[in-house]
């Protein structure tokens, strides 16, 4: 009597079973409660498929046979899921799962180059701000090693007792002048040899080795308060060997992000990632400026451990090339780009393409399959790399004289503390993030990366005119003018540093040979860090003299820097307006 209760209970079960086998599986809770319904409880038999159910009143089946079959006498054999234990907790009945995460869903679905891309240039990025960030405290602290001692307490009788010698004296201008042009010259005469470096050598051993020997110097700068150093050559040797150490970094970076990104939108995506160069001396000023006043020596100190930190990072996570990774190259040019502005054919669709005129002795044209790194002259021959140099060189010495000038103006003019004035000089740099993405932007847009720098600089001449004589007036102007000036300074500066040079250094005449890129943005740097020298040099000169010369100087640069752009300007125009002829119409003779 109970084995036949327990058949006939076992009959019901089964029965039970086909019933809910009929109706879709709503969650794998229920999928899995019935599994252990029909097999005893056991986790590892499979769970009724009501797709392929074949037992049932209507086909003649026996259904407690349907439900006593072992999972192995089927097609199908249900397999564990990965982390599932026999002793795992199974889901509940009737508990809801959640979709997947958003976050999840964004990472499957981008492609696994784009993941490479973006640390790339995030890298990159934090890389090039630790170098700026480094630089930056010199500017901060200059107020701070020679103080106007007048306005403290004085308990002797002595007139530079706030001081710190050896910038005690009265030529305290020309002596911060000689550490500048210690560090910049240095920079200027290294940056030609380092891009040669840089194409011979593995750029992460390279660039993560310069980062920490730059660390390293900065310190030395700023143990110089702790170990009571008063002597001038010891702060220009360290300039100097910081400067050249520092060379390492700008080819090494542009390098990396030429190697993985195409042309396509690189003034816009470069115009983004040169904001590194603002944000780095953003956070250097404000970095030095909290200890400016009481231990000056750690302005150096901490942005020096922050650089060398960051070189260690560089040395572990930094991927030079695509293909190491296993990762598409990007495509540098396409057939139907647009190439040089004087030649510009029209298609059916009324829409230009510009025809490559460029002659075969332009530049070199050695090919093979593991293309050689081209040399200095070749380099030199490229289209447009000399007359971009040498507007970059101008265009650097305004940007580099604010850079090293801005704080000490502003204590002098506008009477602020050296704190104050340090993070007043820093909405200078957040105008140049502003300038670098706009200029970006309208270059990709527009095609002409040399007309969006001239008329930027010709617009920035009036408004140093202006921030000069009317930027200290008041906070609200002087903030104003101060962004203004930023923008209009550093866009030029930042877009032919970055996508100009990177499309230079991956020009079409020379084949696919990326070797060229650390070269020819080496050259440009080069270029420019003469300016860079010059400015900071010309300022502390002239500056006894008065501020207004000092600007009379930055606006002449500024006017020289879009002289030596007229050419090929004259060149994009003119292929703007061939364009524009074809596309109304008329026919040239």
């Amino acid at each position: 009597m109970r084995a036949g209760r327990g058949r006939t209970g076992r009959r019901r079960d089964a029965g039970r079973e086909e019933r809910r086998a009929a109706a879709p599986a709503h969650s794998a809770g229920r999928a899995l409660e019935r599994s252990r319904d029909a097999g005893g409880g056991d986790p590892n038999r499979a769970p009724p498929r009501p797709q392929h159910v074949t037992g049932g009143a209507g086909n003649g089946a026996d259904p407690a046979a349907c439900a006593r079959r072992p999972a192995s006498s089927g097609a199908f054999k249900w397999q564990r899921p990965a982390g599932l234990q026999p002793s795992s907790p199974l889901p509940a009945p009737g508990t809801m799962r959640s979709s997947l995460a958003p976050g999840i869903r964004v990472i499957r679905a981008l492609p696994r180059d784009s993941w490479y891309r973006g640390l790339t240039l995030v890298l990159t990025f934090l890389f090039y701000t630790s170098f700026h960030l480094s630089r930056k405290p010199i500017s901060i602290v200059k107020s701070e090693l020679h103080s106007n001692c007048s306005s403290l307490r004085n308990d002797t009788n002595s007139t530079v007792w706030c001081d710190w010698a050896p910038f005690d004296q009265a030529n305290y201008k020309e002596l911060f002048g000689a550490l500048d042009n210690a560090f910049l010259v240095a920079y200027a005469i290294g940056m030609f040899i380092s891009g040669i470096f840089g194409e011979r050598l593995p750029l992460r051993y390279y660039l993560s080795g310069g980062m920490v020997l730059s660390g390293v110097f900065t310190s030395l700068f700023g143990l110089a308060y702790f170990w009571k150093i008063h002597v001038l050559w010891y702060y220009v040797i360290i300039q100097i060997c910081n400067g050249l150490v520092q060379t390492t970094g700008w080819p090494s970076v542009v390098t990396c992000v030429g190697n993985w990104f195409g042309k396509g939108k690189r003034g816009l995506i470069m115009g983004i990632w040169n904001s590194h160069t603002s944000v780095g001396n953003i956070l250097g000023s404000l970095i030095a400026g909290v200890w400016v006043s009481s231990a000056w020596g750690l302005s150096f100190i901490v942005p020096g451990i922050i650089i060398a930190v960051m070189g260690i990072i560089c040395f572990l996570f930094l991927v030079e090339y695509p293909e190491d990774v296993d990762c598409n190259p990007p495509l540098h040019h396409m057939e139907s780009e647009e190439r040089d502005p004087e030649a510009t054919l029209s298609t059916d669709d009324g829409s230009c393409i510009r025809e490559n005129t460029i002659d075969s002795s332009v530049c070199p044209r050695e090919q093979a399959e593991q293309p050689e790194a081209i040399s200095f002259l070749g380099a030199l021959r490229i289209p447009g790399v000399v007359e971009f140099s040498l507007c970059l060189l101008f265009a650097k010495l305004v940007s580099y004289t604010f850079l090293y000038w801005l704080p000490l103006y502003i204590v002098n003019v506008a009477h602020f503390g050296a704190k104050e004035a340090g993070d007043l000089s820093t909405l200078f740099d957040v105008g140049g993030i502003l300038g670098g993405i706009l200029a970006g932007l309208i270059s990709d847009y527009t095609g002409g990366r040399a007309t969006t720098c001239c008329v930027m600089l010709i617009v920035a001449a009036p408004m140093l005119f202006l921030y000069n004589h009317v930027g200290q007036n008041g906070i609200a102007s002087s903030i104003a003018m101060l962004i203004i000036c930023g923008a209009l300074v550093n866009g030029p500066y930042a877009l032919i540093t970055t996508a100009v040079s990177a499309d230079l250094g991956t020009h079409e005449c020379l084949k696919g040979n990326a070797k060229a890129l650390s070269t020819v943005t080496a050259i440009i740097d080069g270029t420019g860090s003469i300016g860079a020298a010059l400015g900071p040099l010309l300022a502390g000169l002239i500056s006894p003299s008065g501020w207004n010369n000092v600007f009379y100087m930055l606006i002449t640069a500024d006017i020289l820097a879009c002289l030596f752009l007229s050419r090929v300007v004259y060149k994009e125009i003119k292929g703007w307006c061939g364009c524009y002829t074809r596309k109304r119409g008329f026919k040239e003779f």
